[in-house]
């Protein structure tokens, strides 16, 4: 089976190619530079230079492929139409990725009792309403004869077995600490995101792409904890005793970018029922504590 990733050099879109590459599957990899078609070659994965702009080359590849995984760009609604367009009553697959951050609101470090399952309805925040909409015309492809999945991971954690080995949320927050000599949160730090190991979610996308029915929304997490509670652990790691510092959202914005307020201020709190329930999906990986306690945040960032 020939399946081509967009993202293929980034963190979860590198993790996909390489573990569809180790269970058998021919893939095929978005390359933009050189640099980047020459390091999936090392890897074994086809380069198809271009970008994600290139209208026509996406439609051409979508000809040639038997499924797509789409793990770049979850805001742009033209990586997805050439794939959907060429799809139409093939029955091949389009895996969109999105994640769980459409469901977040401005919450500024407190805590929300609000969880979200694939059937609970909500109204996305202005920056996550192109998302959320891109996410409802993959799951409408599957009326046009596409078996169109979307997936929506909480935070996620741990090292990367592609290109680019590093998560994004859990690093920022620790190179932030390390640099100032204080672990901050936004606000109190109450506010509570799921979270779920890369492993976890390479897992997941392999069972979607084997058998997710056509129309499947799954949420991806392993168990959830505060801000707070995550920034304690990354203080302890790195010998500041577990204190922590509250970071008003005005100061942290111009080091985090005004995307903190979703990023890191807000409650993401979802149940992945359907990926456990449709794909027997039985997450594994260690929790978000022990890696960066005792795993691979300790052994990149620790004294």
């Amino acid at each position: 089976m020939k399946i081509f990733v967009t993202g293929a050099t980034g963190y979860i879109g590198g993790s996909i190619a390489t573990r569809l590459l180790a269970e058998g599957y021919e893939v095929l990899g978005l390359a933009r530079s050189d640099a980047a078609a020459e390091s999936l070659r090392q890897r074994g994965i086809t380069p198809v230079a271009g970008t994600l702009n290139d209208y026509g080359l996406l439609k051409q590849v979508a000809r040639t492929v038997d499924g797509v995984v789409n793990a770049a760009q979850a805001d742009n609604p033209f990586v997805v139409l050439p794939f959907l367009e060429e799809f139409r009553g093939s029955g091949k697959v389009f895996i969109q990725t999105s994640g769980s951050s459409v469901v977040s609101t401005y919450d500024k470090g407190e805590f929300v009792d609000r969880v979200f399952t694939e059937d609970t309805p909500f109204t996305p925040m202005p920056e996550k309403a192109t998302r959320v909409a891109i996410d409802e015309q993959v799951l409408r492809a599957a009326l046009d004869g596409i078996r169109s999945v979307v997936i929506r991971p909480s935070l996620i954690y741990g090292r990367g077995i592609g290109v680019n080995s590093s998560s994004v949320q859990i690093p920022r927050l620790i190179e932030q600490a390390k640099k100032t000599g204080v672990a901050r949160h936004i606000g109190r730090g109450l506010n509570v995101w799921s979270h779920v190991h890369i492993t976890d979610v390479v897992d997941l996308y392999l069972l979607a792409l084997q058998r997710a029915p056509a129309g499947s929304l799954f949420y991806v997490e392993n168990g959830e904890a505060s801000m707070k509670t995550a920034v304690e652990a990354i203080s302890r790691m790195l010998g500041l005793g577990g204190g922590t510092t509250e970071w008003p959202i005005e100061e942290a914005v111009t080091v985090l970018g005004p995307g903190a307020h979703l990023t890191f201020g807000s409650n993401s709190r979802v149940k992945a029922e359907k990926a456990r329930r449709i794909l027997n999906w039985e997450p594994k990986g260690p929790s978000l504590l022990h890696e960066i306690e005792h795993g691979t945040y300790k052994e990149i960032y620790g004294p």
